[in-house]
């Protein structure tokens, strides 16, 4: 199957071949039909497997049949979780918009919402945003949706993770009933359903990939090791086997900031990515790192999705995640659109517990293999594949308050016998329990007073 046999314009076919792709991935040859005969689309890929491509190609050419857009209108709107996606969906529009009479922006927090706002002054044909960006460009009437034809929720699920979904409902509000709408996601789960029946409408439905799944391109392994020696083990791994570029990921801000600057005393180059870096930072150390003049990128999950690099050869978890399926998506920025890599986790016998959650849910035990000189001394146990499935966890209620418990009072004080303060009562000088006697300051009637010696009697 070629890209010309889906329909395609031969507009659209020439910038797909300026990128290089010859044959359509999965998604991609099930997705572009189904957009291009208008009809809304949920679809389950795993990334890596082309899905932005499935839904940019199509959607590009139905725009390219449409009225010119008007000032701060947007004719397709794609909402995306991260700044870093939104980027990413940004770059591939306009690459393969190239031949075309389209326009596109992207907007998303964290720099200055001034200069969005005199783009969108011109309209876009496209829009990528996140929603917390948006809703203030709408309510700044830097933005209306009255020419919109198209929505894309590109990682819904992880706009459900990162709780985007009042914000999605608020813009849901805002926009015209008769659209397209398609909706991308790693899975199906039941939140995601849930969402669905409120956006899209018999929707033709596509699962490429079973749930939770890792690319068969990316070759997995562990490196049992004591947690002190990690930073030193990278190091190891990194030099002896001469990478040139490699993908950390690090489980906490602080973490991912002192690896770096570990690496860098040892004359790596190297650079962090997380939250508390400003946007700008973090859009210059992902550019020198694709360029090449990073050799180490330090992410925590901020960047598990929505990073695509080229040819990356090489993900190593620093620390395991929390949430087994984040695995799923930290390794899945290797082996993308078939190309080869390599995952390796750096597992300390503290993260045992979240070993055994991640080879349950992929369903398969990683390999491990020690390295010489960095042998631990707390051994990891041996894991035991558990093939029971994974029940959610319930919520846990939350605790019914103490009858008569006020604010601002102790909690145990109930229990001693404590009574609430009567807000009606005047101050008399006295605490409770003692007694009042002239000619003490307040809060004195309580002491008492010892007895002094040769005390002299007062007479009446």
């Amino acid at each position: 199957m070629s890209f010309a046999s889906l329909g395609l314009s031969l507009s659209i076919l020439k910038a797909v071949e300026d990128k290089g792709y010859k044959t359509p991935s999965p998604i991609q040859a099930q997705a572009i039909p189904a957009v291009l005969q208008g009809k809304d689309v949920m679809a389950a890929a795993q990334t890596g497997t082309g899905k932005t491509a499935g839904f940019t190609l199509p959607l590009l050419q139905l725009l390219s049949k449409g009225p010119k857009v008007k000032g701060n209108q947007a004719r397709a709107l794609v909402l995306t979780p991260t700044r870093e996606l939104a980027a990413q969906v940004g770059d591939s529009v306009k690459a393969y918009s190239e031949h075309l009479p389209l326009t596109s922006t992207v907007v998303y927090g964290g720099v200055k919402i001034n200069p969005q706002m005199m783009r969108l002054r011109r309209g876009a044909d496209v829009l990528v945003a996140t929603p917390g960006r948006l809703l203030d460009l709408y309510n700044q009437r830097a933005v209306n949706f009255k020419q919109l034809e198209v929505l894309i929720l590109d990682e819904a699920d992880r706009m459900l993770d990162m709780g985007f979904i009042h914000d999605i409902r608020k813009i849901m509000a805002l926009l015209p009933k008769q659209r397209q709408n398609l909706m991308f996601s790693a899975t199906f789960s039941d939140d995601i359903r849930s969402l669905a029946k409120t956006i899209v409408r018999d929707p033709v439905e596509i699962s490429v990939t079973p749930r939770n799944a890792t690319a068969k391109t990316v070759k997995q392994w562990i490196c049992p090791v004591d947690k002190k020696k990690k930073p030193a083990l990278l190091l190891k791994l990194i030099t002896s086997n001469r990478w040139e570029q490699v993908l950390v990921f690090s489980k906490t801000k602080h973490g991912a900031n002192k690896l770096v600057k570990y690496l860098d005393g040892y004359g790596l180059n190297a650079a962090a990515i997380h939250g508390n870096k400003s946007q700008g930072a973090r859009t210059k150390a992902l550019a020198d790192f694709k360029s090449g003049e990073i050799q180490v990128l330090v992410a925590t999950d901020i960047a598990a999705r929505g990073l695509d690099i080229d040819q990356l050869p090489q993900v190593v978890n620093f620390d395991l995640p929390q949430v087994a399926e984040d695995y799923v998506h930290r390794i899945g920025r290797t082996g993308r659109a078939g190309a080869s890599g390599t995952a390796i986790s750096l597992v300390c016998a503290d993260e045992f517990k979240l070993l055994s959650d991640i080879e349950r849910l992929t369903k398969k035990l990683l390999e491990r293999r020690e390295i010489e000189g960095f042998e631990p001394v707390h051994g990891l146990p041996e894991s035991r594949l558990n093939l029971r499935p994974i029940k959610p966890k319930k919520p846990k209620k939350p605790k019914k308050p103490k009858a008569e418990h006020n604010d601002g009072q102790r909690s145990g004080d109930n229990a001693r016998g404590h009574k609430p303060a009567d807000k009606n009562r005047k101050h008399t000088g006295v605490r409770s329990g003692g007694s009042k006697q002239p000619g003490l300051k307040p809060c004195e009637g309580n002491r008492r007073r010892r007895p002094t010696a040769n005390r002299s009697k007062t007479t009446a």
